[in-house]
């Protein structure tokens, strides 16, 4: 299907193919191949607002130690202006309107989007594309924005939580660049060279590498029309750097734990202390194996009814706080669970959750209990797609992951078919009770 450009350039956008992905209850996205490689995903939704993302198949994790934190300082730095848009011009033109825009870099993906009224989307549009594709990176702007980030480091440092969780990744992962952060220690950022960032968004900022997602109160032509448009009048050729500091670290998943792996660190800061037990399981590239992992993680710590939530705390009283989180990244996943405690519990509690993940070994969870997990997990999908953003985030989290939208929009479906066998096989599978690592952060004495 070919779609003429209203106003400008009127030339039609040649050789672009149109696939209507599978209706299902709630969601209808088209994905649209652009010829340079763009891949665009839009829908319709009836709501007075346009969410527009751009979404980049490069984070931290495909950053070597020498680079760790480029792509989070050069977030930073695509806002910084272009040829066309001098710094600060392209805040003040989205305000302006109302409109807002934000960005998010992960060990993954980074993300850049705009929300906007629909009768506003064809003028606001060509300039998130713009400052994406065209920044200019300054040399002068980017020594004072090394300086915002060298800050935002150290604030990141002086959090608690933050500092738990990075010694939870760095005794979690030896290899993996998981195990970094996302921002990069101070010590890179203080070496990096404004060329060095060129060269990077030169090689990764390309249409090849992109998805653009777009849902909001137009109709799914004219959408996918001002995308279109606005990308052909950037059409940048990919500009390959010789620098190693481009080539990508390898990434292969670790192997499971053989014993248990014990860190303890002391935190002056700290009021409580901190416990976190992890295990690696799969990532996205093994989907299918993390549903159960999904569900498990609900049944043991999210939520006022979860079973180490409502035994440790509410009525043991060993903990102040309780959580479980199945993290999903690309290439390896974390199964884990944090608690705030008086340090006198620690052992106590530690060996409360080995006991409550053997029960999920040796215990068939009753078939209500699953049923209700499964309606939960329904519902919370259906509540998080209510709005323009939340579905283009959902189309393009699992799309330039995994370049396929299928298991986001049946994601429910796939809980469904989770039995009481498979739980306790995931269980036994993938966490075990004899082998995982676990950081303890103690206060000061």
């Amino acid at each position: 299907m070919d779609f003429k450009i209203e106003g400008g350039n009127r030339q039609n956008i040649k050789s672009m193919t149109s696939t209507l992905l599978k209706k299902v209850a709630l969601n209808a996205p088209t994905l649209y191949q652009l010829p340079n490689g763009l891949t665009i995903i839009a829908e319709h939704l009836p709501v007075e607002a346009v969410s527009f993302n751009i979404w980049l198949d490069v984070g931290s994790a495909k950053e070597l130690d020498e680079i760790n934190g480029m792509a989070h300082f050069l977030e930073h730095m695509v806002f910084k202006g272009t040829p066309n848009l001098k710094m600060g011009e392209f805040e003040r033109l989205i305000e302006e309107r109302g409109a807002v825009t934000n960005a998010a870099t992960s060990q993954d993906y980074t993300q850049y989007y705009i929300t906007t009224a629909p009768k506003d989307f064809a003028e606001l549009a060509p300039l998130q594309l713009d400052v994406v594709l065209n920044a200019t990176i300054a040399d002068d702007a980017f020594e004072r924005e090394r300086l915002v980030v060298l800050e935002e480091i150290r604030r990141s440092e002086d959090n608690p939580r933050r500092r738990t969780f990075y010694r939870s990744m760095e005794t979690c992962f030896e290899k993996l660049p998981y195990r970094r952060p996302v921002l990069g220690p101070a010590s890179v950022i203080e070496n990096l060279q404004s060329q060095q960032m060129r060269d990077f968004h030169n090689y990764w900022y390309q249409p090849a590498s992109m998805t653009a997602v777009v849902v909001g109160n137009l109709p799914v032509e004219q959408l996918i029309e001002i995308v279109a448009e606005g990308f052909e009048r950037h059409n940048l050729e990919l500009k390959t750097s010789p620098e190693t500091s481009l080539h990508q670290p390898e990434i292969a998943p670790e192997p499971p734990f053989t014993e248990i792996l014990r860190r303890e660190y002391t935190d002056e800061t700290l009021q409580q202390a901190r416990l976190v037990m992890m295990w690696r399981v799969p990532g996205m590239m093994e989907l299918e194996e993390t549903y159960a992992l999904d569900l498990l993680s609900v049944i043991l710590g999210q939520g006022k009814v979860s079973r180490l939530y409502r035994e440790l705390r509410e009525e043991r009283g060993l903990v102040t706080q309780i959580g479980v989180n199945n993290m999903t990244h690309t290439h390896q996943g974390v199964f884990y669970i944090s608690a705030q405690l008086p340090t006198e519990n620690l052992e106590e509690v530690e060996k409360a959750i080995a006991q409550h993940i053997h029960r999920l070994q040796t215990e068939p969870i009753p078939d209500k209990d699953i049923a209700c997990l499964r309606t939960q997990i329904a519902n919370r999908f259906i509540f998080a797609n209510e709005r323009p953003g939340d579905r283009a985030n959902l189309y393009g989290y699992y799309y330039s992951q995994l370049q396929n939208l299928e298991p986001a929009l049946n994601y429910p479906q796939y809980i469904q078919r989770i039995e009481a066998e498979d739980l306790q096989a995931a269980a036994q599978k993938y966490l075990s009770t004899d082998a995982y690592a676990l950081v303890v952060m103690k206060p000061g004495s």
